[in-house]
């Protein structure tokens, strides 16, 4: 860990990855994009691999997807992910089928991190950088594999870039993560949503609101009129587009120590069994986010409560700002 007195602050931004076959089966009860914690695995993988030589520590994450590519059978109403068969046994009998979901991905993902003063020089920035995409391109994210980018006739493959000063990059990095949406939390509809059910339902519970919040409402309101009597159906509006997602996880059993408990992944490790803590979150555009700290997912750990889930800053405006084509214009055009 970097000292307080030699450290400063940076973004480091992993532009337009693309990731192949990533999991997205995310928790027991959602799908989709991979979970938060499968960013902040990768975070932290990836400051292992630098170790502390390279003068880094990483201590958030922002993700940004710009596209989402289920790998599923549309049959209608109802999809299914496509599947793969594995070879028959020794036996000759047909190996099981472990339903696994997959997804192509294309995200850019952006670290706040903190940098050594060596590293303060342009030049380093840019060796190290160079060092960091390189070390991606090797990587597995969510599960999936680091494709390699992209790059057309009049474009530049995207390479990964280690910025200072970023409040005042945050504008031009902004216009390059478009078109794209970021995820951030949205606990506070969560609690929200709860106080209003409780006020109908005094027996409703967070789990009430957070699936209240997941799913589109149809509700029916009466209307008389002369000749008879009519019900107007709407849907309930949302404040923007609401997902439920999962944040972290939460402790069944104490932590057993290294070697104690069989069938664990690695034994050298201590282990907890451990269950999925659920939120809500929201999609939004990244040009309206005027503090990167309001982007960032960090981790939070409680050793009293054995609680792991992780965190957003984020915080909606009060009042939504009125369009100025002078300014707003110049948040789409670089």
């Amino acid at each position: 860990m970097l000292t307080e007195q030699n450290d400063a602050q940076a973004l480091l931004v992993l532009p337009r990855l693309r990731v192949q076959n990533a999991n997205a089966i995310s928790s027991p009860m959602t799908w989709g994009f991979p979970a938060i914690t499968a960013f902040t695995g990768f975070m932290t993988a990836l400051e292992r691999k630098l170790g502390r030589a390279a003068g880094l520590s990483f201590h958030g994450v922002g993700v940004i997807c710009h596209g989402f590519e289920p790998q599923v059978a549309n049959s209608g109403y109802t999809r299914s992910f496509n599947l793969t068969r594995n070879p028959v046994l020794q036996d000759g009998s047909t190996a099981a089928i472990v339903e696994e979901g997959r997804v192509h991905l294309d995200v850019t993902l952006v670290f706040d991190v903190r940098l050594d003063s060596a590293l303060i020089a342009e030049n380093e920035r840019r060796r190290l950088a160079a060092e960091i995409h390189a070390q991606v391109a090797g990587m597995r994210l969510a599960g999936g594999s680091v494709m390699p980018p992209l790059a057309g006739a009049f474009q530049r493959p995207p390479r990964a870039q280690l910025v200072t000063q970023h409040t005042q990059h945050l504008r031009r990095l902004s216009r390059r993560w478009l078109p794209g949406f970021a995820l951030v939390s949205r606990d506070d509809l969560l609690q929200t949503r709860l106080a209003e059910l409780q006020t109908q339902q005094p027996e409703a519970t967070v789990l009430d609101a957070w699936l209240d919040l997941s799913r589109l409402n149809y509700r029916a309101s009466p209307t008389t009129s002369a000749e008879a009597d009519q019900v107007t159906w709407a849907i309930d509006k949302r404040e923007g587009w609401l997902v439920p997602i999962p944040v972290g996880f939460a402790a069944l059993s104490a932590l057993h120590p290294s070697g104690t408990v069989a069938g664990v992944r690695d034994a050298s490790v201590p282990f907890q069994f451990v269950e999925c803590v659920y939120s809500i979150g929201q999609w939004i555009s990244p040009h309206r986010i005027q503090d990167i700290d309001r982007l960032m997912w960090r981790t939070r750990f409680d050793d009293t409560t054995g609680l792991y889930r992780c965190v957003n800053a984020y915080q909606p405006p009060s009042t939504p700002a009125a369009y100025n084509p002078e300014t707003d214009l110049d948040s789409y055009i670089d």
